[in-house]
């Protein structure tokens, strides 16, 4: 079921102020708390809240480099490296993908050495052929869902 307008203004002020009670919520919203509950539980139960989590930040965890690693892998096995990234501390997500390469991985690292370790440690992976390797000097949008949720949100007004 697609998110409707109230679903997008409950978004928005999950967003926007993650951390105030469901109560509050309902006040600001102006609506009963029985009922922004019951959208809550079908947004997380439909996958849209994924999370309720604190947003972390690995160069305040002390792994500042932020690096983007492209890696190509032997055919058949894309399951296998795929489950191998999942023991790499170091990789903060990776996704599947068309063009140049099979897999691009989110890598943070304390430092540049310490990234090539990263790389070297992926390169050894039985199957991965060779990576790729871009590192971000500065962050230009960060991660956000705002702009697409209240842009949802007019979709489903008109």
């Amino acid at each position: 079921m697609p998110v409707d307008e109230l679903d997008t203004r409950i978004l928005r002020l999950l967003l926007e102020q993650p951390r105030t009670s469901v109560r509050e919520y309902a006040r600001v919203l102006g609506i009963a708390r029985g009922t922004l509950q019951a959208r809550l539980d079908r947004l997380e139960r439909d996958g849209v809240i994924t999370g309720t989590g604190p947003s972390l930040s690995p160069a305040a965890l002390g792994h500042p480099v932020l690096a983007f690693v492209h890696i190509e892998v032997t055919q058949g096995h894309l399951d296998d490296v795929g489950d191998a990234l999942a023991a790499v501390p170091e990789i903060i997500e990776a996704f599947s993908i068309t063009g140049g390469g099979d897999l691009i991985t989110r890598v943070a690292a304390r430092d540049n050495a310490h990234l090539e370790d990263v790389i070297q440690a992926l390169i050894s992976l039985p199957g991965v052929v060779r990576t790729r390797t871009e590192v971000a000097l500065r962050e230009r949008v960060p991660h956000r869902l705002l702009p697409l949720v209240e842009s949802i949100g007019r979709t489903a007004r008109g």
